[in-house]
């Protein structure tokens, strides 16, 4: 066996058929004169260095009204655009351009050695030589040392993701205005980057990149605090039919740790999909990363269309403060209780 084809036998055959078939949608679209473009996603970085995330897409035009503005989007086209394989993109930062490679889903997550000031800070992406658009990420600085790290399907947004049906109905069909908002969590979030100034506000969630442009509005209209955002590609991996959201939530987090070291996270989620499990593991591996949890509980009718609620884990009592809530409001009073918030 070839060095080459080792790599490629080790792929799952339903990852290959999938990248086949966007191979043969880029082409179709490429033969109409359409052409591919990036989309940036909110990143964060540190001294010395940026995570860029972004996808390379052939998109259609947005819908616009007859007053300009953007139409209301259905969950379904934001899942028609078409992933470019492995496209060269140019990001220009801090005055130097950077050539990456998306993977083959067309996603671009990658660390940029540049040096820039904290805060929300601006530089370009491109591609295939087409004008180049605006990403962002917040830098976080030396000194901070505190973060939050908030989950978004039925802890921001009511969505009751884990039930198929439901998710589907959620993520294809429903116009984004309807969305609804968890009551009280923009209030606590907003309330904890003011109390906090120079904290990361992070967004991980087990939704697909596809809905990231979706979301950012969602969390704008209803005066969520900015964030970065860290989602994850629907679909198969190499070796398997399809991704794990545990895994994907449990990676980012050991990430983060890895990478500040000096920054305790307050760790928000909700007691419908694995969130508990995750941040117990998460606390008994790394306690000096965490400040606290908390935990949304879902209505009855909530959970039912959840599937059920989680199983409860043991998580160490003495570790960080955990608490649990219905809505934000019941959450701050018992993190103001607990000392992080005031």
């Amino acid at each position: 066996m070839s060095e080459d084809s080792a790599p490629r036998a080790r792929i799952h055959w339903f990852a290959r058929l999938e990248h086949r078939l966007h191979v043969w949608r880029e082409s179709r679209a490429r033969r109409r004169g359409r052409t591919a473009t990036v989309l940036p996603f909110a990143g964060y970085g540190g001294s010395g260095w940026v995570r860029v995330v972004g996808r390379v897409l052939i998109v259609p035009p947005p819908h616009r009204t007859e007053s300009g503005e953007y139409a209301s989007v259905r969950g379904w086209r934001s899942f028609v655009g078409i992933p470019v394989s492995f496209a060269s993109v140019h990001i220009t930062i801090a005055g130097r351009t950077h050539v990456v490679v998306a993977d083959r889903g067309g996603v671009v997550d990658t660390v940029i050695d540049a040096d820039l000031p904290a805060g929300w800070q601006s530089f370009a992406m491109s591609v295939e030589g087409q004008k180049p658009v605006e990403a962002s990420a917040f830098i976080v600085a030396d000194d901070v040392d505190f973060g939050v790290l908030c989950d978004i399907d039925d802890t921001v947004m009511v969505t009751a993701l884990p039930r198929p049906f439901i998710a589907a109905w959620n993520s294809f069909v429903v116009d984004e205005h309807a969305r609804l908002p968890v009551p009280g969590m923009a209030v606590l979030l907003e309330q904890l980057m003011r109390q906090h100034p120079g904290s990361p506000m992070i967004y991980l969630s087990t939704g697909a990149w596809n809905v990231a442009p979706t979301l950012s509005r969602f969390m704008s209209r209803h005066l969520f605090p900015t964030g970065s955002m860290l989602l994850t590609d629907w679909g198969p991996t190499h070796d398997r039919w399809f991704r794990s959201g545990r895994e994907h939530k449990l990676t980012n987090l050991r990430r983060l740790a890895a990478e500040f070291p000096h920054v305790r996270w307050l760790l928000i989620g909700d007691d419908g999909q694995h969130d508990e499990a995750i941040y117990t593991e998460f606390m008994q591996e790394q306690p000096d990363s965490v400040a606290g949890v908390a935990i949304r509980r879902l209505s009855p009718a909530e959970a039912m269309l959840a599937g059920g609620r989680a199983t409860r884990d043991d998580h160490p009592e003495d570790t960080a403060p955990w608490v649990a809530a219905s809505d934000g409001a019941g959450l701050r009073e018992q993190l103001t209780d607990a000392g992080i918030l005031h």
